[in-house]
């Protein structure tokens, strides 16, 4: 306090933090000043491209690749072993980036990536198509990280935002492409073929983003910064939630005695490991920082829960050819593109906080819709692209402006770690998500009737978005997009209440 510079404090919650604006994310001493090298958006955007579609792509062709390795009961699998794979991955990358920038992590988690498309693409049986997911889950967690560091670190906040904007057009443009061109490659030549024709678009990726983020390295930490930053995520912890979400799903798949072993076994290790991955006050469900990476992982796992058995329940309740069901998530990548441009509007008065909660809300309208569809069987299947549309809107509000109050509440020295926290929480939120839809489906399916265990899963998943909406609320007041950023005003955003010693 009364160092030159310090700016007023900033209350929130019950906490209140005393900040210089060079300890914040995106600004330095003299004033916000964008230091990203020319061509870094369009570098990002393309390996984001690449990432995106191979997402895409294997959402339309894993219910054909299933029926051939005869994996249909663990058809889940294929995803949250994704997911698994991204909770290890982001925590050792927010290490990584906070130590030596995010260029070196972000190259090694091309390559992990491509490792895992050719396990996939080379599977004889479901057990190696879901290690091959796996490894893309660990390759995708260290990119998801990376992006999210580089923006921070080369971009000012008021810029952030329409970066943001282009990062999500650049998934959504892989939907409109992605779906029929992989059930087309899946029809002539094999679903294999499908994981191997991505591995050019991440090369392509990776040689136009990887020379200009060499620049980007670590950022030396403010000295007038007691904390000195953040204290790195723990690996044991990241690996023991990995293990526990992984003991969770095995439980809800066997549904026999062993599985409440297994059930107590996997729930005291998130007890144990999240709490040290997690922002202060997480546990105790804190406002700021906390709450919004509580409502994110809450979201993402209501919405890819729901997706991930969306072009299945398409193909074999309604009837529909793999081309159309990939349309329906075509449908919404639409949505997510048109809520992604919104949030980032100048004109948009909302306080970003209430954006979310909008998000979360649509999220839950288009869920509901599409569960009410799987239960009536008269019902054509077209219709579940317009309630995809609209909770494709709600993912694009949510998303981008998570990812944004992320980076406004964290100190330069902190971004890889709760860029790494973010992602944890939307990979342990759809991972988790995943496996209860799949054991819900594996236990209602087996009796054939599909419309049941569709139409339940589905009611589920809705049910934990509306938890998303409440979580969300817990925010607290956000400066809305318009919001004017310079280096004589305080951060837009509340800071969690870890640093003041506050409670929530």
């Amino acid at each position: 306090m009364g160092r030159e510079g310090d700016q007023p404090a900033v209350t929130g919650g019950s906490g209140t933090v005393s900040t210089t604006t060079s300890e914040w994310s995106g600004t330095s001493g003299g004033g916000p000043v964008s230091r990203g090298p020319a061509g870094l958006g369009l570098g990002l955007c393309l390996t984001v491209v690449a990432v995106a579609f191979e997402s895409i792509a294997v959402a339309t062709a894993m219910p054909v690749a299933a029926r051939d390795l005869d994996g249909l009961s663990h058809y889940a699998w294929s995803f949250s072993a994704f997911g698994v794979g991204m909770l290890f991955s982001t925590v050792a990358a927010g290490r990584a980036c906070d130590r030596v920038g995010p260029a070196a992590p972000l190259r090694a988690g091309l390559l992990v990536f491509i490792l895992g498309l050719l396990v996939a693409a080379t599977a004889e049986q479901m057990a190696q198509l879901v290690a091959g997911r796996l490894v893309q889950g660990l390759g995708s967690g260290v990119i998801g990280t990376a992006v999210v560091v580089c923006v921070a670190r080369a971009y000012r906040e008021d810029e952030r935002p329409r970066m943001f904007t282009a990062i999500s057009t650049a998934w959504v443009l892989p939907a409109f492409a992605g779906p029929p061109v992989a059930a087309l490659v899946t029809e002539s030549w094999g679903w294999p073929w499908v994981f191997v024709s991505v591995v050019p678009l991440v090369l392509l990726g990776g040689a136009l983003v990887l020379p200009r983020v060499r620049g980007l390295t670590q950022e030396r930490r403010n000295p007038d910064d007691p904390a000195g930053g953040a204290r790195p995520a723990p690996l044991w912890a990241a690996a023991l939630v990995a293990l526990g979400t992984v003991a969770l799903q095995v439980a809800g798949q066997r549904l026999d005695a062993f599985a409440l072993v297994l059930l107590v076994v996997g729930a005291a290790a998130l007890v144990l490991g999240l709490p040290s991955l997690m922002p202060g006050c997480f546990t105790r469900f804190g406002r700021g920082l906390p709450a919004v990476i509580i409502t994110r992982g809450l979201l993402a796992g209501a919405f890819v829960g729901g997706e991930a058995f969306l072009p299945l329940m398409l193909v074999e309740e309604k009837g529909l050819a793999l081309v159309w069901a990939g349309a329906a998530l075509t449908a919404g990548s639409v949505g997510w593109l048109a809520g992604s441009w919104l949030q980032a509007r100048p004109w948009l008065r909302l306080r970003r906080d209430r954006i979310i909660t909008l998000g979360c809300s649509a999220v839950v309208c288009g869920l509901a819709s599409v569960a009410l569809n799987a239960l009536t069987a008269s019902l054509p299947g077209g219709y579940v692209a317009l309630g995809w549309v609209v909770a494709g809107f709600g993912m694009g509000l949510a998303t981008s402006s998570t990812a944004l109050a992320v980076m406004s509440l964290s100190r330069v020295a902190e971004q890889g770690r709760n860029a790494s926290s973010l992602n944890l929480s939307d990979a342990l939120g759809s991972a988790l998500l995943v496996a209860g839809a799949g054991t819900v489906f594996a236990a209602l399916s087996r009796g054939g009737n599909l419309p049941t265990a569709f139409g339940t899963l589905l009611l589920a998943v809705t049910a934990v978005s509306l938890l998303a909406v409440l979580a969300s609320l817990r925010i607290g007041a956000l400066s809305p997009p318009g919001a004017a950023v310079s280096d004589e005003t305080p951060p837009a955003f509340v800071r969690s209440t870890e640093s003041s010693g506050g409670t929530a």
